[in-house]
């Protein structure tokens, strides 16, 4: 099967192009959002091939995966007149949470006969107003990065982009609090001058950009994953932690109350609960050590690879039908 998908997502991304498909990637010459191409941070195999957009109108398109709102109106200029929904079979896969009025946020494409609506959570699709649209769920699934953590670095780390412009909703203003219970890591863009802008001094919070062939190997040193984020999707980096066998430790929201079991860590609602957890686990190497095994073997169970495949093969077997 040919899939036109565009780069959006590079972790998610990732694992959907592990499938036994051709993943066609659109490639611009400024290689910008909607054409990046293939990855250069992430491996990704030769069964995806970048393909100009003046190349598309006559290429064999089996399926289109659309994950932004305009692209629909992209791919049908660039499939030469081809509909996603309507001359190609096409679905959309919605990978955040809803924003603004959160109880009554409609999806763009609610009320759609056309095409089949993916939620990568269960949360997300009870929170947006889907209407009439068909709607699935395919639950995250990740490239098993293998048991790596040895916690030898009495620290916790986080995994966000942009914090500081990110602010409450990704619970940067938690950190100062959390900081006084555990030196925290945190890794991602934009947290370069985290602590500065925080008050915090280097030790008690230190921000780091790494590549990503390093972000794992340095999250395993740490003594526990901590996951502030107040409302997002479920994020990856918190399953790829629990794939490396880290403790979790939690704010209770969204899909994280079903990701995450009692036995691989704490979720709590109350900050102070959150900070007393991480300082639990950092002088407990043991208790660490036995949740991280938990949280691995929830991980596996739940978000493998291979289930997170099939079940894409399934789904797109029956909008092809």
């Amino acid at each position: 099967m040919n899939i036109l998908i565009w780069h959006v997502h590079g972790s998610w991304t990732t694992s959907f192009v592990q499938g036994s498909h051709t993943y066609l990637v659109p490639v611009l010459p400024d290689r910008g959002p909607d054409g990046l191409g293939r990855a250069r941070t992430y491996h990704w195999p030769e069964s995806v091939v970048e393909v100009p957009p003046e190349e598309l109108a006559d290429a064999h398109v089996d399926l289109v995966v659309l994950q932004r709102p305009h692209e629909a109106a992209l791919a049908e200029r660039w499939l030469g007149g081809r509909r996603p929904g309507r001359d190609v079979p096409a679905v959309y896969v919605e990978h955040n949470a809803p924003d603004g009025d959160v109880p009554r946020t409609r999806h763009p494409f609610a009320d759609r006969d056309d095409l089949l609506l993916v939620h990568v959570t269960h949360f997300n699709r009870l929170f947006w107003d889907n209407g009439t649209t068909r709607t699935a769920v395919v639950e995250h699934g990740v490239v098993d990065p293998g048991h790596r953590w040895t916690g030898d670095l009495a620290r916790a780390a986080v995994v966000v982009n942009e914090p500081l412009r990110r602010d409450r909703v990704t619970g940067t203003d938690l950190l100062p609090g959390l900081a006084e219970a555990v030196p925290l890591d945190v890794f991602g863009m934009g947290t370069g001058d985290l602590a500065g802008r925080l008050r915090l001094s280097w030790d008690r919070c230190r921000g780091y950009e790494l590549p990503q062939a390093r972000l794992h190997d340095e999250m395993a040193r740490r003594r526990l994953y901590v996951h502030p984020v107040r409302w997002t999707s479920l994020g990856l980096s918190l399953i790829e932690a629990m794939h490396l066998g880290m403790p979790v430790v939690a704010l209770a929201t969204t899909e994280v109350v079903e990701a995450v079991p009692e036995e691989a860590g704490v979720l709590t609602t109350r900050p102070e609960v959150l900070a007393r957890a991480a300082a639990r686990y950092l002088a407990d190497h043991d208790a660490a050590r036995a949740a991280g095994q938990a949280a691995r073997h929830a991980a596996l169970e739940r978000y493998g690879l291979k289930r997170f495949l099939d079940d894409w093969d399934l789904l797109m077997e029956e909008v092809m039908r």
